[in-house]
């Protein structure tokens, strides 16, 4: 009788896990993604189920159905506060401007730094990474300074000429859209993308006597496509969200930003919570609608950027 091989052996118990793996493989993973999404989705749930139930009945059982249903408290909102719809404008005015400058100005940085070369273009490049690193809030006041009064006050005398050394925007719009038209991210992020695109497309657009301005504006950020998207979804959701910074820049109730608003919001109506729910909603919708439009480049533009070498 043939004695069995201990390697034999060996081979045939780790080829018995692997096939066991490969066939719970998929529940596992499946059943892990769908506990998150439930994790994850369960307080964007409730916010809005208790937003549609009315004050005197929000505690009232069942908790996760509107029962009774009304709009009274989104009514509520609007009525009380005759300031609300100018926050969600302010708030759609910066978050609409300051993407729509990203994108540009970003795709153009990015397409300087991988195509052109100028003097300092390393130096430059490092410094922007370097600047990623740094937490927000270490370059919260410089900002401010030169936003506002500027770093030395009522500026720079040179005999009868003042030159201000800040812009004066405080208590603006202008003042939260001006510094952050241009974000470090969005440049690294454009600048890769720029280093795989082939430059057969550019050197054909420059035969056909298109000039550098000419063929980015024509040939190159029409390809760009899905990454301006991603780019202009990200900056529409931190810009919109933002917070710190327009609550150091804005002080009068008309220029608040709907998330400054909100927290006063909260302040005057704090124990109805049923209509602070309905308030906050108004801060989640257009992130949501935008994310659920489009999030088909989103994905298409990470699956990409991870297959493509820096």
């Amino acid at each position: 009788m043939a004695a069995t091989s201990p390697l034999s052996d060996n081979r045939s118990t780790r080829e018995q896990l692997i096939d066991g793996w490969e066939r719970i493989k998929a529940p596992v993973f499946y059943t892990l993604l769908t506990v998150w999404a439930i994790i994850c989705l369960t307080p964007l749930y409730f916010t809005l189920v208790f937003s549609l139930k009315p004050i005197e009945n929000a505690y009232t059982p069942p908790l996760w159905m509107p029962t009774p249903f009304t709009f009274a408290n989104y009514q509520t909102v609007f009525s009380s506060f005759d300031l609300f719809p100018r926050w969600l404008l302010n708030s759609a005015v910066i978050a609409v401007v300051v993407t729509v400058l990203r994108v540009l100005f970003c795709a153009m940085a990015g397409y300087a730094f991988a195509r052109i070369e100028f003097p300092l273009k390393k130096f430059l490049f490092n410094a922007l990474l370097i600047s990623m690193m740094m937490p927000g809030v270490v370059t919260l006041i410089p900002k401010f300074l030169i936003i506002g009064p500027g770093f030395i006050r009522g500026g720079i005398h040179l005999g009868e000429l003042i030159i201000p050394t800040g812009f004066g925007l405080i208590d603006k719009l202008g003042g939260v859209i001006l510094p952050n038209v241009v974000d470090a991210f969005g440049v690294f992020m454009m600048t890769q993308f720029y280093k795989s695109f082939p430059k057969e497309l550019e050197e054909a657009a420059t035969m056909d006597g298109s000039s550098r301005f000419g063929t980015f504006f024509r040939v190159v950020l029409p390809i760009s496509q899905t990454q301006l998207i991603t780019l202009a979804l990200l900056t529409f959701q931190g810009e919109w969200n933002r917070f710190m910074e327009p609550l150091l820049i804005l002080r009068s109730p008309e220029n608040f930003t709907l998330p400054i608003g909100l927290q006063w919001f909260r302040g005057e109506y704090y124990t109805l919570y049923s209509v602070i729910l309905a308030g906050s909603l108004f801060n989640t919708l257009p992130i949501l609608i935008l994310f659920f439009l489009f999030q088909r480049y989103f994905i298409q533009s990470i699956a990409t950027t991870g297959s493509k070498e820096g």
